[in-house]
């Protein structure tokens, strides 16, 4: 074989490996995006009860026989809710990224995914993303008495508080 044709090999060589890996590395990206996002980040939430950027989708909405819904809720970092109550409690569930959880005079909780709270019934509380990290969680209510009952911002100083 003479050098031309030694060095056509080669270079159709190193494309077919570089369009493999390429594909690998694409692949890998896509399994990797399909692991960390459980539920579809929803809508954005535009009402006047949060602080930040948050999406919510409605993955089970209460009827006549199950009074409980359940929401997939994602917070962009230093995202929050409002100080609220639920008149029967409410279950958080952490999925992915770092939140905070907060009850009316309790020090602040820092959530993870595999963390689960469980709200007592009216009780002001908050949570949201922790101020580097994207949080998600499932939030499971019900509406047997009523829906939440919305109060003041949480402040920064209060966020940032430890």
């Amino acid at each position: 074989m003479n050098y031309k044709t030694i060095m056509g090999f080669c270079l159709i060589g190193a494309a077919c490996f570089s369009c493999k890996q390429g594909v690998e590395q694409k692949q890998e990206a896509e399994i990797k995006d399909t692991h960390k996002t459980v539920f579809a980040k929803g809508d954005k939430i535009t009402n006047d009860h949060f602080i930040g950027t948050v999406w919510l989708e409605m993955l089970v909405r209460e009827d006549s026989i199950n009074q409980n819904s359940v929401g997939s809720v994602t917070f962009e970092p230093g995202a929050r809710t409002n100080w609220h109550s639920h008149p029967n409690g409410q279950i958080i569930l952490a999925i992915e990224g770092e939140g905070f959880y907060q009850e009316k005079g309790s020090p602040k909780r820092i959530l993870k995914a595999g963390d689960a709270v469980n709200c007592p019934p009216n009780t002001p509380h908050w949570h949201g993303a922790s101020d580097t990290q994207t949080f998600v969680q499932l939030a499971i209510s019900s509406r047997v008495d009523g829906p939440a009952q919305w109060l003041e911002p949480v402040t920064d100083e209060v966020y940032n508080g430890l």
